[in-house]
């Protein structure tokens, strides 16, 4: 019984690669990886709010690049106004047009002028880990970088 229980730990607490958690436990042990932030955009303005979009958060293009986000990847965001957390994917908008806009049901989130906070997270194994620097770039009023 223990070692299910240890399968089980092993299994949500990501030892096992994600791919290979569809595989029967204990069949194949990968090295431990860990969860580290990737990409941060810090005090992103919110320009607009679309609640008849399907969903996501439209990010101008040069911004997540710069950062490495990539388009439909899956990101956390904090509303630093309101204290709203949520999950949804990256649109790429129009680069250099400064566009941060809530889509579909996460419109309900915030509002335009609201400060946001945009994560995404990456497995690493303990070399990358050691060596991992998130790439983060903070914005002003504009949605211009600062740093």
């Amino acid at each position: 019984m223990r070692f299910f229980f240890d399968a089980v730990h092993r299994f949500c607490s990501g030892t096992f690669h994600p791919c290979l958690r569809l595989l029967p436990f204990a069949l194949v042990k990968l090295p431990m990886t860990t969860c580290l932030l990737k990409s941060k955009i810090h005090r992103a303005a919110v320009t607009g709010a679309s609640v008849d979009y399907e969903g996501s958060l439209t990010i101008a293009a040069d911004l997540a690049e710069r950062v490495g986000l990539r388009a439909y990847e899956k990101i956390l965001v904090g509303n630093l106004s309101n204290g709203e957390r949520f999950e949804t994917y990256v649109i790429y908008g129009p680069p250099g047009s400064g566009v941060i806009e809530l889509n579909g049901a996460t419109a309900h989130l915030g509002k335009p002028g609201d400060r946001l906070t945009i994560m995404s997270f990456g497995w690493y194994d303990e070399k990358e880990s050691a060596r991992h620097k998130p790439a983060v770039a903070l914005l002003d009023a504009e949605n211009k970088i600062v740093r």
